[in-house]
């Protein structure tokens, strides 16, 4: 008998990936499905709003990374994001209704049920929360009975964007939570986004510190002490550049993190507990996703650049179709700083067409949409 087959009659280890926008969540799973070698790995995806970038991101690695033999490319994969409460043939389950920690009962334990029903041919599960959530909630589901009998919480990771951290950004900066606040009075009794990220380090069993090849040993210095001080006691904290880390690092941690789970306060916990009128902070964040054709893709990073300058936006994902071109091209932006590479061949009989998702502060949503539909090419 296997190490598979022995896992499937005990419990299934899940691993709760957590981390603020853009920290580089998306990219850590996909090397870890890249590195399966033949495990049987169940994704769950945690969308914020109409975000559902990611979970196709992490689609195409299964069907299409050449580097890892064991997982050989499709011939037709899906070209439409799964269902909600459904699950694709590459494991790709989707939460697009909002964020995971507000709709635990009624759209993630039907989720986890499912998988309970298919447990003798799964042999791990992942779970990437949205950038905003707070991971505490999904691991208490794990104590609910049906759950418990079958799953554990292997570790609960949060990923931090080192550069932002250096930069004292979603961190140990007032003056910006100060300009939150002053923008909404709603957040008031809610957690800023300082404790958001000090929620979340709370609730780890490990950090992984990305972009890491970004900041200089004196920053690096300031990472970890910054890390150091919200993460438990023996909590590891590991560098990362492009997400590129050992699969035996993150997976296989036996922390049965549901066990210790009520004894993480957060500050969440205690806005929840002082205020009847609660809602949660990440209600207050603005998205647009815009569908577009082909598209200038020079043009649409000069205009993605121009917006960045003139408003609050945090995040910026999409795909890109561009005339001429057989492969797809991506677009991620975190503040200032943009990247772009060719992820995989559009498919036959897949339509060609660019998507574009801006997550932000207070944004005019008509002028980013008419500013994005203005790099199309029309023929």
């Amino acid at each position: 008998m296997n190490n598979q087959q022995t896992m499937n009659l005990t419990k299934i280890p899940a691993t709760i990936v957590t981390g603020f926008l853009g920290s580089g969540k998306t990219t850590l799973l996909s090397n870890v499905i890249r590195q399966a070698k033949g495990m049987r790995i169940a994704v769950i995806v945690n969308e914020f709003g109409e975000l559902d970038i990611d979970a196709d991101l992490l689609r195409s690695c299964p069907l299409d990374c050449a580097e890892n033999p064991e997982n050989p490319p499709a011939e037709n994969p899906p070209a439409d994001p799964t269902p909600v409460n459904t699950v694709a043939e590459n494991g790709i389950y989707e939460l697009a209704n909002g964020c995971i920690c507000c709709t635990v009962e009624e759209e993630f334990l039907p989720v986890m049920q499912q998988l309970v029903e298919r447990r003798m041919s799964i042999d791990h599960i992942l779970i990437e929360t949205s950038g905003l959530a707070l991971p505490k909630p999904l691991v208490q589901a794990f104590n609910w009975p049906d759950i418990k009998q079958h799953c554990t919480v292997d570790s609960v990771i949060t990923v931090v964007d080192g550069a932002a951290v250096a930069q004292g950004r979603f961190a140990h900066d007032p003056k910006q939570i100060e300009k939150l606040r002053a923008q909404d009075q709603g957040l008031n009794h809610d957690p800023s986004l300082e404790e958001l990220l000090e929620d979340q380090l709370t609730s780890a069993d490990l950090v992984i510190v990305s972009k890491s090849d970004l900041v200089s040993d004196h920053e690096r210095a300031k990472i970890h002490a910054t890390i150091a001080g919200q993460v438990n006691s023996g909590v590891k904290i590991l560098e990362v550049s492009n997400g590129k880390i050992a699969q035996e690092l993150i997976i296989g941690l036996a922390f049965a993190s549901e066990d210790r789970v009520e004894s993480v306060h957060t500050h969440h916990d205690h806005h929840h507990e002082h205020s009847e009128d609660h809602h949660h902070a990440h209600d207050d964040f603005d998205s647009v996703s815009v569908e577009l054709a082909d598209v200038d893709s020079d043009k649409l990073l000069d205009t993605l650049r121009c917006l960045v300058k003139e408003n609050t936006i945090y995040r910026v994902k999409g795909f890109v179709s561009i005339a001429a071109k057989p492969m797809r091209q991506v677009i991620q932006g975190v503040g200032e700083r943009f990247e772009r590479y060719f992820d995989r061949k559009w498919q036959p009989g897949e339509q060609r067409k660019s998507k574009v998702v801006v997550i932000g502060k207070d944004l005019n949503l008509q002028h980013i949409r008419h500013a994005l539909e203005a790099t199309q090419i029309h023929t």
